[in-house]
Order: C-alpha cells, then structure tokens, then sequence
C-alpha cells in the first residue's frame, strides 16, 4: 500500500464499536488511472469522519463506510452504503476504498454491500433505534452534527416494526398517510403523530427515535409531544402547533402505503460457483448445489455463493492471488448484473477463516480451520490487524496484555481512567477505590486516555444502567457533550447499554468490572438487605472477564460459568463442570473485589444444604454440555418469524440479546441441534398457532438440508426452560414486569410542562393571543411567575 493509502487510514482504529465515513468525490473519476488491481493515483477522494452524534443518519446523495468491530478476536465488517441518490463517482469511490481498507485491516474483515432501502439485518442491528434518511449530500453542506442548533425544521416518515427507517419528506400535510408515523422536527420540540392504521410496536420504536434524537442531536435539549392520528382532538394545543407549521389540513389524508421492507426469504435454492479469469475473461463455473459441504472449497480459489439473487456471498481462499482476491467484490457486483438481479442485492465478501453465521449455515457441517476438540481450543489472532498466526492458551493472553491490542483494541488498557456518576443531574466524581461498579440504577461516564504517536487520546464512555430514570439518561448524554467540548471533540463517545459492555470497557477495569442489577452507588445511600446476591462471572483473564447481578434463585445456575453466591456470612465460589482453570482464577478474584468475606469454594454437584437454602432450594438449571464449548460448530441464530403472506419470512437479529425478544413477536431460536419457538405474550394469535408449522418449514427449507426431526420446542414468555435462557448471558426473569411498553412512554411523554413550553414555542401569534389573552412578546417580558400563573389559567398547565 503507497504512503496516500496510509495517510487515508491512519485514523481507522482497531478498538471495538461503530466506525462511519462519507465519501467525498472533489471532482470526475475520468481522469484517475484505476487498473484491475484497483491502484488508486489521484487525490480526488477523501473519506470524511462522521462524529458519533451523527450515527445513523444518511444522505441519499452519499456513499457510507462503515466498520463494525467485535472484538474478542472476531473478525470486523466493513459495509459500504450506497443513497439513492448518490453519484457513481461516489460509488466507485466507495469501492475501491472497501478494497483498500480491507487490505489495510490485513484482508480478514467481511465487506458488505448495502443499498439504500435494502439493508442487512447485521448493518440495521448497528442502529437499534433505527435509519435516518435525509435528503441532500456532502454538496449540501453537510459536515458535522452540531448539537447546540436548533433550526431545524423538517418531517420524517418513519416505517417498521423490527428495522425502523425514517426518511425526511416534504413538509406538508401532503406527506401524511394513515398508515404510517411521522415526526414533526422543530429543533425545540418533536411532535410525534401516529397515523390511525400504526400498531403499537410501531409507536413504541417512533418514540425510541425520537428519544434518541433528542438526545444524541440536540443534547436532551428538546420536547416531545404525542398525537394520536385516531384522536387529534385529544391533543388540541399540539394539533394548533401542527397547524402553525404545516398549514390548515384539506381533504383526507391518503390510505397507508404497505412497508416494503424486504425480510429475508429463507431460499432452498443454493448454488455455489467458481469464479477465475481465462484469457482475460470471467468464467462463473458450477461446481454445487445444496446442500453444500466445506471441502469443495478451496484455499487457493474464489467462490461465489448464490441463494437465487436473495443474497449472494464471495469466499476469498488464503492462497488466492492478490489479483484475485482483490477483484472479488468487483466481480459480485458484475455477476450480479449477468444475472439481471436487483440492484439492492445483498454483496457480502468474505476471507477463508473469517466466515460469516450465515455462510456457515449454508453448509452441512463446518468446521473452523483452528477449531480442535474439547477445552483446547486453539486461537487464531491478527483476524484484523496484519499480524502473525499464534497459537496460545489463556495463560498466555493473561501475560501478554499486548496480544489484546491485536483483537482490535486501541491498547493493552494501561491507560487513565476517570468515572463520574451522574447525581443530581450534575458529574460527582466516583471514588477509584470503586471503579469497575456500576448500578443499574445509575448512568456513568467514563473517561479513558491513552498516548498514540505521542499524542493523547480519548475515548469517552456513556454508561447507562437499565434502571435509571430518563432524567439521568437525558443528563449522562448532556453532560458527555459538555465533556466532549472541554477535549474539543476529540474523545471517541460509545454508548454502553447495561450487559453489552464492549471489550475495551472490560478490560480498562483489570478484571473488577462488578454490573449490579439495581441500587446506586452514591454514598450515604444505603441498599436495603435483600438476602443473598448471585453473580455470574464469565471470562479468562483481566482483559476479558466480568461479573453481573442475576437473580439469586438455582435457575440462574449454569453449568459452564463460575458463580459467586454472596451471603451475609460467607462468599460461594460455585464452580461449572463446564468451566476452565482460567474462569477459576478469575472467579477467584472477582470474589476478593465483591468482598472480604471468608470464601468457601463449592463444586458443582457437591453443594452444602446451606448453598440451596440461600438460593432458595434447588431447581433446575442450565446444564447442556453443548453450551461448555467455546466455538461450536454452527453459532446460535435469532429470527423474527411471520408467515401473514402466505410465506413463511424470517428476519435475522444479529448480536441478539434477551431485550430482542418483543412481546409482540414470535421468535425462532436455533442452535443446530435444537429450535426453539418463543412465543410472546401479546404476539399474534394466528403466528403463535402456526409456530410449530413455522418451525418445521424452516427446517424444511434450510439449504443445508436440516433433519426434519430436529428437535422443537415451544417456549412461551414468562415459562422459559434453563435450556433456552442458557443461550442467553445474564437473563433476567423479570424483565417483562413493568418497564417500556407503549403506553407507558407515552404517559411518561404526557408532561403538561413539556406540552405547555411546545405551545408557548410554535403557536401561531394568533393562537398564542387567543389561548393567553395577551401577545408573545408581552407574554415573554413577564415574570416567570406569572407566565406560570397565566398558563395555568388556559388549562396549559
């Protein structure tokens, strides 16, 4: 690579999370030399950082790159985004960037190819609260989202049940339908309307959005209002600020506009070809259908797989030729064209060793190249990086802090930590005799610094416990871009949900990350003595490990995991059948950070009576000696099933979590040896009758030729078995008890203050008069007392 790629990438970093470019085209591609080893000679290209207050909003003018990064030695994916309306400078620009990256990050990372619309399940699960689709591009000025600004005025369809996009459209009453949601962005406030025909999953997600907008673009800085499309008169003020803005509505609004988004349709039709160049000429050679097994692929080759223009996938061989490996997604993209499929078709390319879930599954078995039998597992590193194949045990990595710099983290940890918690509103400083507890009744904000080219760097950590109040969410996202400010906005700000603490965040902490299921940590506030705590402690190392709050009951118990059972007298150390030395040790110490209690060590199945009588007696537990492996066969999948058109459709949730199990849903979970059907309590009744029809067609279509007698099992929410829960880390009973439904949020939007300060902002003059008997300005010069008192009066507040 020259030294221009070198420059280009020097800002792409190797630490876990969300990385985002737009490609900047300064002129023609006419006049660049650009052979078919994608050789990149001129200078007309730069791809431009976007700041993390701008994730997920995208110009349909635009080209993205996008990386994702595990961690964990896991290979990372690089997507690159194509808008609409984007130029095919910009898309060619994007491309050849993809290819040069890849190389760059040491050929390893699974390039994806994702169309404005159309994309894949893994880049919609990077955007939980969903896509923003904005008109415009880079010539239209855009360049950093300022979250101080709030002229802003634009409406944003908003669609999806499971993958939610919004798409800015014209500010008009024109734009509405009865189907669909829409917010009313004013910078101040957002007023969400809720078409008629909308369910309630819909509204929920509608609401996430604009939570999040708020919150990441305007700095929690802004008011939400909610209509009801089905009952405006309900909501009279907000309907007048709507009519302010948007005119006096004629006519009906028009009838809903069916989503169009496109769910995966499991395809049985698997082909696999071999792809090489004679004479100057592509050859496209069969060499399969399904289903497929993993010795008709070969290292020294590429291969493209095709579930019948669904979804077409290249496999990059180790030994292929540079040329070869470099010209791969050029070639999908042409295949794709030969074959006359869609533009929008998925292109996912991959390198030998670093397959995707889903590839894998399309085969009958497989297994990983350094995959080798019982607890010795074999580590492959550098998956990101160009670094050497090592091969080591934990004990290894435990003493060689540098080998996790090569899993894609920006350093071994060693640098300096600072934690506020946020009391009050306000940053309280932690004391770091605490650090690495955290409350899930609390939001934190860690600062971590450390030196890169002898310059300082930060990463700016947004902790938020699943128990805090939305006050403390809004303040934790405050106060970060306070923070940010103060380093000129230099940190790099991830936002850590509670259970899904990236890499890095572990490994800052030295093996004492302790995540309490409730409670707070500010002194002088004493927690109630609820009887005995359990913790669940997973990992092999300081770099890696943690431990989290479950409840204290036996079918919290796993038998791959170390346990720790704190009782008012004594420390348990619940040893797994299932667990290594490394897990022991770690275990070991992490019962020392929770207390200094005596410990007393205990083996799974040699139990004292007083261990089940502090968890409550004995019960059933995750025991499945498949779960002990640390890199099965066929990694564990998570579908969103519908059948409601005639065909049985499926959508991949990727990185799944307990809180991706919607109530409203029937899910398939399978692990290869088993599937499991979850059926939610408010899902629809014809899917949860058809679940056990859903499960048999989805074997019946695998295109690894499943065996239909594959064992189902029918799982309903509240009843679920220590088998299932066991796929999942820290389960939590209760979460379905109370918490973010619809109306809930929506009770909690009902403010008659932040109601009554929409009002007083977008009013029309006129209407302002009518309600207050007095103008805007005379209103605005008066005391705030009386301004309160006048509001009151008109049934504002």
């Amino acid at each position: 690579m020259n030294d221009d790629n070198q420059d280009t990438f020097r800002n792409v970093n190797r630490q876990p999370g969300l990385q985002i470019w737009t490609i900047n085209v300064s002129q023609p591609l006419n006049n660049c030399h650009i052979t078919v080893y994608v050789d990149i000679t001129c200078h007309n290209m730069q791809m431009v950082s976007v700041p993390a207050q701008g994730f997920g909003n995208f110009f349909e003018g635009d080209c993205y790159i996008v990386i994702y990064s595990k961690g964990s030695g896991q290979s990372a994916d690089i997507h690159y985004w194509i808008g609409n309306s984007s130029s095919q400078d910009e898309q060619g620009a994007a491309a050849i960037y993809v290819t040069k990256l890849d190389e760059h990050l040491g050929g390893s990372p699974v390039q994806h190819r994702e169309v404005q619309g159309n994309e894949s399940p893994l880049f919609r699960s990077y955007f939980k609260n969903g896509l923003i689709y904005k008109k415009g591009g880079v010539a239209s000025g855009f360049h950093h989202v300022d979250t101080n600004v709030y002229n802003v005025l634009r409406l944003l369809r908003v669609k999806g049940r499971k993958h939610v996009t919004a798409t800015e459209v014209e500010v008009s009453w024109n734009s509405f339908n009865n189907g669909d949601i829409f917010l009313l962005d004013m910078g101040k406030a957002i007023v969400q309307w809720n078409g008629p025909q909308s369910n309630r999953r819909e509204k929920l997600k509608a609401i996430l959005l604009a939570q999040d907008i708020r919150d990441r673009e305007r700095g929690g800085r802004a008011q939400i209002g909610l209509v009801e499309g089905n009952d405006e008169q309900a909501s009279p003020e907000l309907m007048k600020v709507m009519m302010a803005v948007l005119g006096q509505r004629t006519g009906q609004l028009k009838e809903a506009i069916p989503d169009d988004e496109p769910d995966q349709v499991q395809n049985t039709n698997v082909r696999l070809y071999h792809v090489f160049e004679n004479s100057g000429n592509l050859v496209v050679q069969e060499v399969a259908t399904q289903p497929l097994t993993q010795d008709l692929l070969h290292s020294s080759d590429c291969y493209i797989l095709d579930q019948r223009g669904s979804n077409v996938m290249v496999w990059k061989g180790k030994q292929a030729s540079k040329e070869e490996r470099q010209e791969a997604l050029n070639r999908a993209v042409g295949y794709i064209k030969a074959k006359n499929y869609p533009y929008s078709t998925n292109v996912n390319v991959m390198t030998e060793g670093g397959e995707s879930a889903m590839f894998k599954h399309l085969f009958k078995s497989w297994r990983d190249r350094e995959q080798t039998q019982g607890l010795g597992t074999t580590y492959s590193m550098g998956r990101i990086a160009k670094v050497d194949q090592v091969k080591f045990d934990t004990m290894e990595l435990h003493a060689r802090p540098e080998l996790a710099a090569q899993q894609r983290m920006v350093d071994d940890a060693s640098g300096d930590v600072k934690v506020w918690r946020i009391e009050n509103l306000e940053l309280a400083e932690v004391n770091p005799n605490t650090y690495g507890q955290f409350y899930g009744g609390d939001c934190y904000l860690v600062l971590y610094t450390y030196q890169r080219s002898n310059q300082k760097q930060y990463i700016l950590y947004m902790w938020q416990g699943r128990h805090a109040t939305k006050d403390e969410i809004t303040a934790c996202a405050y106060q970060a871009v306070n923070i940010d400010n103060k380093y000129n906005g230099s940190p790099v700000q991830v936002r850590v949900v509670m259970g899904k603490e990236p890499r890095h965040f572990l490994a800052i902490f030295k093996g004492k990350l302790v995540i309490f299921e409730g409670g707070t940590g500010r002194p002088g506030v004493v927690t109630p003595d609820g009887g005995a705590r359990l913790f669940q402690v997973r990992g092999t190392n300081e770099l890696n490990t943690k431990a989290t709050e479950v409840l204290a009951r036996a079918s919290s118990l796993n038998t791959n995991d170390v346990f720790l059972l704190k009782t008012d007298h004594i420390i348990y150390l619940w040893y797994g059948k299932g667990c290594s030395g490394d897990e022991r040790v770690m275990g070991r110490a992490m019962s020392d950070v929770l207390s200094k209690q005596d410990k007393q060590v205990v083996m799974e199945g040699q139990e004292p009576a007083e261990f089940w009588v502090a968890v409550g007696g004995k019960a059933p537990y995750a025991s499945d000696k498949r779960l002990q492996r640390e890199e099965p066969p066929h990694s564990p999948r998570l579908f969103e099933c519908s059948n409601q058109t005639g065909q049985f459709r499926m959508t991949e949730v990727d990185d799944f979590a307990q809180s991706d199990l919607d109530e409203e849903d029937v899910m398939l979970l399978d692990t290869w040896e088993e599937i499991f059907l979850w059926v939610g309590n408010s899902a629809n009744q014809y899917e949860a009758k058809e679940a056990w029809n859903s499960a048999q067609e989805y074997l019946r279509t695998h295109p690894a030729g499943r065996d239909p007698d594959t064992p189902k099992i029918i799982v309903k929410q509240g009843y679920e078995p220590p088998t299932f829960t066991g796929w999942f880390n820290a389960w939590d009973p209760h979460k379905w008890s109370g918490g973010n439904s619809y109306e809930e949020m929506k009770k909690k939007l009902s403010d008659p203050a932040s109601l009554s300060q929409i009002t007083v902002d977008y009013l029309s003059d006129a209407d302002f008069e009518n309600l207050l008997g007095t103008s805007r300005s005379d209103f605005m010069r008066l005391p705030k007392w009386r301004q309160s008192d006048m509001k009151k009066k008109s049934g504002l507040f």
